[in-house]
């Protein structure tokens, strides 16, 4: 491939943001010529997105620091089916007061990444609901449906998985497909959108989109995917111990979001850097280059970024000034994640094990026995001396609270109530 000539896709490239694209060099010269519009949709299946989503919101992050203009499709329609990609069975169905709440709390973190307006380049934010909700299924089928083959659907990876693991796929989950092609249709007739991006698993419904825009509406469209990120050792970004790593501070404290990000692992600090941050290559270069304890700044660096990023800079001090003064000073700070509990309850006494999960330092009670096992639940620093212990009033520390831990990194605080 010849040197890439626009901003847009040498930004993404030198990043490792790219994993496929229909006719790169096409694509390439079309952003090199002024700006494009191009779009990522997310469905509304949870009240929050979470840190699964984040490589997506950073893509259109990049396309719009470069001068192109992005939009967020909201999944107000195709939410209502769910799409099949990388699931082994289907989602539960959401009524549509769901999905509206959904997509209020999933709204709220794009102003943190994107610059929203009516200016060229300016941000869209789009629901999908408006041109799904009216189609007439049988005009659409006769326009639409001679498009799409059965035999190319069923080679498709979200179709194989699920029939190669004899689970069933419905004719509800084998229409969104297509719907998510004629969503490129439509914005590319309505909103003049030439491409469409996301993830890797989403690769073959952006190429049927790509291939339905050239058929049935005589453009050229691009589709273009970032990879599936997993960490060093294996495991799957966006997931731990105690559930999902969510955007939302609702769904997540920011400390626990920061502490997330200071945990990351060695072999990934420069590539994280990259790829969930802003800070220039050089400076990325320097910091993944550092070794032992000082890589330690560099995650703290991380965590720093993406927080303040998703979160705001108040919000990713507040989270560093905790970590520190639980961290190097030995102090139980005040905005730790907290659980209340009855005084009466205490007084009484209530299982380790029950106020670790609870508290979201194990993902289950079984978990949270493991963890006391192996050594690793703590009761203010003290090493829990077996999974039926009690903890009760006595406790209870001069501040007033219960420290729980699960580990050295992640901890939580109980407060009578």
């Amino acid at each position: 491939m010849t040197a890439l000539k626009s901003d847009f896709l040498r930004v993404l490239t030198e990043r490792g943001f790219i994993h496929q694209c229909t006719d790169i060099e096409a694509l390439d010269r079309r952003a090199a010529e002024g700006p494009i519009t191009a779009y990522i949709g997310f469905d509304c299946t949870a009240s929050s997105l979470h840190v699964g989503s984040l490589l997506p919101i950073m893509l259109l992050r990049w396309l719009q620091r470069t001068g192109h203009k992005p939009i967020v499709l909201m999944g107000g329609g195709t939410t209502r089916i769910g799409d099949p990609s990388g699931k082994d069975a289907a989602r539960g169905l959401l009524d549509d007061e769901a999905i509206a709440a959904n997509m209020a709390g999933i709204k709220k973190v794009f102003a943190n990444y994107l610059s929203f307006g009516d200016a060229a380049t300016d941000a869209a934010m789009v629901n999908n609901a408006d041109w799904l909700d009216g189609l007439h299924y049988i005009s659409f089928l006769r326009d639409y449906g001679p498009h799409f083959t059965i035999n190319r659907m069923l080679s498709f990876e979200s179709v194989k998985l699920r029939l190669d693991r004899e689970q069933p796929l419905t004719f509800l989950e084998f229409n969104y497909m297509i719907l998510q092609a004629y969503d490129f249709v439509e914005l590319a007739r309505r909103r003049a959108c030439v491409l469409q991006m996301g993830g890797s698993d989403q690769w073959g419904n952006i190429v049927n989109g790509v291939e339905l825009g050239r058929r049935v509406a005589d453009k050229q469209l691009f589709g273009l995917t970032v990879p599936l990120l997993t960490t060093s050792s294996g495991a799957k970004m966006g997931k731990t111990a105690s559930g999902a790593v969510w955007l939302n501070e609702e769904m997540l404290s920011g400390h626990d979001f920061w502490q997330y990000w200071r945990n990351t692992e060695d072999a990934d600090v420069g590539r994280f850097l990259r790829l969930f941050t802003d800070l220039p290559m050089d400076e990325i270069a320097r910091l993944e280059a550092l070794r032992g304890a000082d890589l330690n700044e560099a995650k703290k660096l991380l965590a720093n970024e993406v927080t303040a990023l998703c979160r705001g800079r108040a919000a990713a001090e507040a989270a560093a000034e905790t970590a520190r003064k639980t961290f190097e000073q030995g102090v139980v700070a005040e905005d730790l994640p907290t659980i209340a509990v009855p005084l009466a309850d205490l007084e009484a006494g209530v299982p380790a094990f029950l106020l670790l999960a609870r508290a979201g330092l194990a993902s289950s009670n079984g978990e949270a026995r493991r963890l006391i096992k192996g050594g690793g639940g703590r009761v203010n620093d003290v090493a829990i001396p077996s999974e039926t212990h009690a903890v009760t009033a006595a406790d209870l520390t001069p501040d007033g609270v219960v420290k729980l831990s699960a580990g050295k990194k992640r901890h939580a605080l109980v407060r009578p109530r």
